[in-house]
């Protein structure tokens, strides 16, 4: 039933997209209207649709939260990024920002969908994330992640209207909000993760690429802070950092499971 709940907020994430991408040709309230419908809809699937497989994950007598393979954290990290999205965003900002983020969740949700079925079954959790701590750090972490990837957003789109001669200070007060948000939750995830390594592998840190690259990402976002409170406002460079970060993000979660480590989901 899951998959079924899943596979339908895919289509609805897409003609979310659709419908803001119009708005921004028009500039018809309607189509922003529509879009940021199926965008709240889309949400609320995606809640029930995780809700349904961890009540599914407990009816086959696993019980877990849906956060422990590659295509739950796929899905989740969609998730994230939606929920993020519609917190931090109003009005116009939200439609315009909505063309970059929508995109991104409705391929997070598809490249989940084309993953071998075995990977999207409920499966019992190895000894490792046999943890309390799990849903702590996972959760945590995905949305400091999505909180550093709406900063990209905003970065680019603060960019955007500084070129063109516009305002661009809405959007810096949202960029900065956005990197704060991704900043203290990422924090969390990085503490969280340490215990929980230690009372898995008997040690808080060893440097595995996992926690390698959560460093790198947490010091570049740690600079974007550092630029916003010695000027006092965002800039250019803060902007330009926030879409470099994005970079790292990326890599954290996807490059390192090609390397071998402790964290690979592959």
């Amino acid at each position: 039933m899951n998959d079924l709940i899943l596979s339908w907020v895919t289509f609805v994430y897409l003609g979310a997209f659709v419908m803001l991408l119009i708005h921004t040709s028009t500039q018809r309230r309607l189509w922003a209207s529509i879009g940021l419908s199926l965008c709240f809809v889309g949400l609320g699937l995606h809640s029930a649709g995780l809700a349904v497989r961890w009540l599914e994950s407990y009816h086959l007598g696993i019980g877990h939260a849906p956060l422990s393979n590659f295509y739950e954290s796929l899905v989740f990290f969609a998730w994230a990024i939606m929920l993020i999205y519609l917190i931090l965003t109003r009005r116009q900002v939200r439609n315009t920002v909505g063309v970059f983020v929508m995109p991104f969740s409705f391929l997070l949700m598809a490249y989940a969908s084309f993953s071998p079925a075995i990977d999207s079954q409920i499966k019992p959790l190895i000894p490792a994330l046999k943890s309390n701590w799990l849903i702590t750090h996972v959760i945590t972490c995905f949305l400091g992640y999505a909180g550093f990837f709406m900063a990209s957003c905003f970065g680019t789109f603060y960019l955007y209207k500084e070129r063109n001669g516009s305002d661009a200070s809405q959007i810096g007060i949202r960029l900065y909000q956005s990197i704060a948000v991704g900043f203290i939750l990422f924090t969390i995830g990085i503490i969280t993760g340490s215990v929980w390594a230690h009372m898995a592998w008997g040690r808080y840190w060893g440097w595995d690429p996992k926690e390698t690259w959560a460093l790198i990402t947490w010091l570049i976002y740690a600079a974007c802070l550092h630029v916003r409170l010695k000027h006092q406002v965002v800039n250019r460079r803060m902007a330009v950092i926030s879409i470099i970060g994005l970079a790292s993000v990326l890599f954290t979660y996807f490059g390192v499971n090609y390397l071998p480590g402790l964290h690979s989901y592959f």
